[in-house]
């Protein structure tokens, strides 16, 4: 795409917003309005995860947003567990969270400052897309751009067992935390991690049968929230929780829809972020997997001397890219859907197995089994580790030796 073009993004959100960004940085002179139906500053969410292999994309894309969202995120490099009044802690990789507002602020600024328009309260209906070379629908997982052209996408949406809830609180935690309460009615827990220096993420998770059997279906937010302070006062030392603070006093419990489209693709419009694909909330990847999908969809336009050639490579190579990534969405969620096969093991080995969910194979291995396995391998790759770093060194120290020997 080496000539001027314009491109309209429905929907503000990161994806759309990186995607203009680095268009506008291929080429200054592509005309390009971002369309964002709701005001400014009025996203929901609370704070999003990344991981440090993200960032160093982002450095290499563009580094003065990299070092935007790196200088506003907080990380972590642990991760502990409550279990009923059993504790664990274990290391982990770095991991980072950014709040999603503040986030989506970096983003439209460095649109704006690059001579993207980003336009708020501008809602574009499916059945009156914008005049452009290229349309870009990013627009979420409810898209209505999307639905309007259903059978030439061809989506699935595959419902989740479990319910859950996005909630935020004071409590600014410093390593990933988990909580498992039990009650009456079954399992309940929470996961939490902090995006600023004021405030975390806690996401709030039960099957139906317990969130019926709580009453947390039927009450008002104000007292599920009360009650989820109650369950979670481990991990929440006096803070609040916080909620949407909905006129209604609606509590938002939620299915996690797992949404897959057969096409990415239809004419010049083209599918980004959560509009094409969601994977659940538990690998904590949907940022990072929508900008993922603004880099790989640029540098296909960049590499392409058409849009058709040029949208079916980036279909074709994200497509290939999520297979993995999707495969451990779906056995994490089922590991929180089966609970009930890990969480009276010993806590170690609970939250060791808690780190190996994304397994295809541990829902067929019986956890003790599967945990001991693990660990063999685990000893025995520690060996080969020393080994490749052990032999060099002796073959160097025997061989100084045999030159001593010779003088």
């Amino acid at each position: 795409m080496g000539v001027r073009v314009k491109i309209a993004c429905v929907g503000g959100g990161p994806a759309s917003l990186y995607f203009s960004i680095l268009m506008k940085r291929q080429d200054p002179s592509h005309d390009i309005t971002v369309h964002e139906r709701n005001p400014a500053g009025s996203t929901y969410g609370w704070g999003v995860t990344y991981w440090s292999e993200l960032l160093d994309k982002l450095r290499e894309k563009d580094p003065e947003t990299a070092l935007a969202i790196s200088e506003n995120s907080v990380n972590w490099n642990s991760g502990v567990a409550y279990v009923r009044d059993r504790t664990t802690v274990q290391p982990g990789d770095d991991g980072f969270g950014i709040g999603r507002r503040r986030m989506l602020e970096l983003l439209a600024e460095r649109a704006r400052a690059l001579g993207v328009r980003v336009e708020y309260e501008d809602e574009i209906t499916a059945d009156d897309l914008p005049e452009a070379d290229l349309v870009v629908a990013g627009d979420g997982v409810h898209s209505a751009v999307r639905e309007r052209h259903a059978d030439r996408f061809g989506s699935d949406i595959t419902l989740g067992r479990n319910v859950y809830g996005w909630l935020g609180t004071t409590k600014v935690y410093d390593a990933f935390t988990f909580s498992f309460q039990e009650t009456d009615h079954g399992w309940i827990w929470a996961y939490a991690y902090p995006f600023s220096d004021e405030q975390s993420t806690c996401v709030v998770e039960c099957s139906p049968r317990t969130l019926s059997g709580l009453g947390l279906d039927r009450m008002g937010e104000a007292d599920g929230l009360a009650l989820l302070e109650k369950l979670f006062a481990d991990i929440l030392d006096g803070h609040p929780l916080l909620g949407r603070a909905q006129d209604d006093d609606t509590a938002q419990w939620l299915t996690f829809r797992t949404l897959t489209n057969r096409s990415w693709r239809h004419g010049n419009l083209v599918l980004l972020g959560d509009a094409a694909h969601t994977t659940h909330y538990s690998i904590g990847a949907g940022t990072t997997l929508a900008l993922e999908d603004a880099i790989c969809l640029a540098e296909a336009l960049g590499a392409h001397p058409d849009t058709e050639t040029a949208l079916a490579a980036y279909e074709r190579r994200r497509k290939s890219e999520l297979l993995r990534l999707q495969s451990a969405a779906r056995h994490s969620a089922q590991w929180y859907e089966n609970i009930h096969r890990y969480i009276d093991l010993p806590p170690e080995q609970m939250f060791a197995l808690l780190g190996q969910r994304h397994s295809p194979l541990l829902p067929y291995v019986p956890p003790q089994v599967y945990y001991r396995l693990d660990r063999a391998v685990g000893r025995l790759e520690a060996l080969r580790r020393l080994k490749r770093w052990l032999g060099p060194k002796l073959a160097r120290s025997s061989q100084s030796r045999a030159l001593a020997g010779r003088k």
